[in-house]
């Protein structure tokens, strides 16, 4: 009989599972353009045996299904992941947000104290002239009629005096009352200053989520918990400042980034990386699906909406077909904005640490500078504008890819304005503006307009347009100069178009428009230079020109 607790006895001591509190703190975040991906770490330390690491501090935000753990130390077991019924935090409390607390706490104690000093000597006031209202009706009284002449004066000569005394007190009350009342100001003042300081602290929100991290070891260890996962409540946006240099033919863009994150928790000093990746966008080529066509006689389809005839056994066919196959309608077609890749992602990593509070604080951050050529030109367009507009012509030779984002623009170190710039890829082109040269001036005008019927035997309709466009370069300097205009076009036989344009212009289509003409040409100061540009259209007689 005493043999099962001798075996019991030499087998290893059997370990129980312990529950172990621990604390994490973001150590390093992602940022992309939408989203981010969050890494906290936590370190510990446990006996031998199985463990439940326990940390009730991720935002109550967190995607759940996101969370991936890693471990140091430990043999890393089954993770449990909760957003609801998660155990109460110890109480901690930012020494800063105690500190503003308090100082808050001390100055509604001192109002308090303050409005009720101002009370007290206002019922030292309001007892006064009760006492003075009191000495009036004494002084009215049915009795003085039967005293003494010598009697009387000494009752009034009391009366006066008190009522003197009383009125003092009351005036000297109030004077008391109001010079408090004034001073109880500075306190408001400097109460409503700790509370907009206590509100710029941004405590966290209360709510979180909670991890349960099954480990194990056969001895007593110390490692590392990591924990990573993607958000969608934070972002970064591109800042530039462009500078152009017009003599120089240099364009120097200072790179920065505004950051910005509402996880429901601060990040203090995080190693922080911007990424251009986007995650949140597509990440797979869309599908197209099989396009079937068919013909039908319309008379015979008429004829079955009228009579209603349907044959049944035809339509459930049809039907069976539509549900054998859902996808044979022709897609609905959607215009979208196509962003070109050249299949690498940028990534920044910032070298200090950096801290941004959850909802409030927009930090700005430097990402360098890049500099390329630029071919700067004047911009004319008389057809909407009275001046030309600098702009500088450039290629992306930075081997980066530069995001779209607002932008500020100087020319020669003066402030031009700002504006949203495209992004630009890798060995991509744009074109920047950098504002009005007043003294380049534009005139378009449109000297000659015939429209109507040429007679019955041509039977056809003609409209003729002749303008004249001129600029005029008022400046101190040679402009080169690029002046769009346009002519119309037609993708119908029956409407002709024809156009001439003196002198003839370097391009027809400018970017692949059809119709859009550019001339190019140097324009030295003092110079005016004119274009002539007529066109005609003709179409059938009894049509409308659109």
């Amino acid at each position: 009989m005493r043999v099962l607790p001798v075996l019991f006895a030499l087998l290893p001591t059997i370990l129980f599972a312990e529950d172990i509190s621990l604390t994490s703190d973001v150590s390093a975040v992602t940022l992309y353009p939408q989203g981010a991906t969050i890494t906290r770490q936590a370190p510990f330390s446990a006996p031998a045996g199985q463990h439940d690491l326990i940390l009730t501090d991720l935002p109550q935000s967190t995607p759940l299904e996101s969370v991936r753990v890693d471990l140091t130390g430990a043999t890393l077991g089954n993770v449990t992941a909760r957003d609801d019924f998660v155990p109460p935090r110890d109480d901690v409390t930012d020494a800063a947000i105690a500190a503003a607390e308090a100082e808050v706490e001390r100055l509604e104690q001192q109002l308090r104290d303050g409005r009720a000093g101002v009370e007290a000597i206002r019922l030292q006031e309001q007892a006064a002239e009760a006492r003075v209202a009191f000495l009036n009706k004494i002084g009215e009284g049915e009795g003085l009629a039967q005293m003494d002449v010598a009697a009387l004066r000494e009752l009034a000569g009391m009366i006066g005096e008190e009522i003197l005394t009383a009125k003092t007190l009351a005036h000297e009350a109030g004077l008391r009352a109001d010079a408090a009342q004034r001073g109880l100001k500075d306190t408001r003042e400097a109460l409503d200053k700790a509370r907009a300081a206590l509100r710029a602290l941004v405590p966290e929100d209360e709510a979180r989520a909670m991890l349960a991290i099954a480990v194990s070891s056969e001895t007593a260890t110390q490692g590392v918990i990591t924990i990573t996962y993607n958000i969608p409540y934070g972002q970064w946006m591109p800042v530039y400042d462009l500078r152009l240099d017009r003599k120089a033919g240099k364009l120097v863009m200072e790179r920065g980034a505004f950051i910005f994150q509402e996880t429901g928790e601060n990040w203090e000093d995080v190693q922080l990386t911007l990424s251009t990746v986007r995650p949140s966008e597509q990440t797979a080529p869309s599908k197209i699906w099989p396009w079937r066509r068919w013909i039908e006689d319309p008379a015979e389809l008429r004829r079955k909406q009228l009579s209603g005839a349907v044959d049944f056994q035809s339509g459930l066919a049809a039907t069976a077909e539509m549900m054998a196959e859902p996808a044979m309608e022709a897609p609905v077609i959607v215009d979208e904005a196509v962003v070109s890749f050249d299949g690498l992602a940028a990534t920044y990593v910032y070298p200090e640490p950096v801290s941004v509070a959850s909802g409030a604080d927009r930090v700005r951050i430097a990402l360098g500078e890049l500099e390329t050529e630029a071919d700067v030109t004047a911009r004319a367009v008389p057809l909407a504008d009275s001046t030309a507009y600098i702009m500088a012509e450039i290629t992306n030779q930075t081997g980066e890819l530069i995001l779209p984002g607002l932008s500020s623009f100087y020319l020669d170190g003066r402030y031009i304005g700002q504006r949203n710039t495209d992004l630009i890829p890798a060995g991509g082109e744009a074109e920047l503006p950098f504002g009005p040269i007043d003294g380049l001036r534009l005139t378009r005008i449109v000297r000659d307009r015939n429209a109507g019927d040429r007679g019955v035997i041509t039977r056809s309709n003609e409209l003729t347009e002749n303008v004249r466009i001129e600029v005029e370069n008022l400046t101190g300097e040679t402009w080169p100069v690029r002046l769009l205009d346009r002519v119309p076009f037609s993708e119908q036989e029956d409407l002709e178009v024809s156009w001439t344009a003196r002198p003839r212009p370097a391009e027809t289509a400018v970017d692949g428009q059809r119709g859009i003409l550019m001339w190019r040409f140097d324009l030295a100061p003092g110079e005016k230079t004119a274009i002539s540009l007529t066109h005609a259209l003709e179409w059938p007689e009894g049509m409308v020109l659109r």
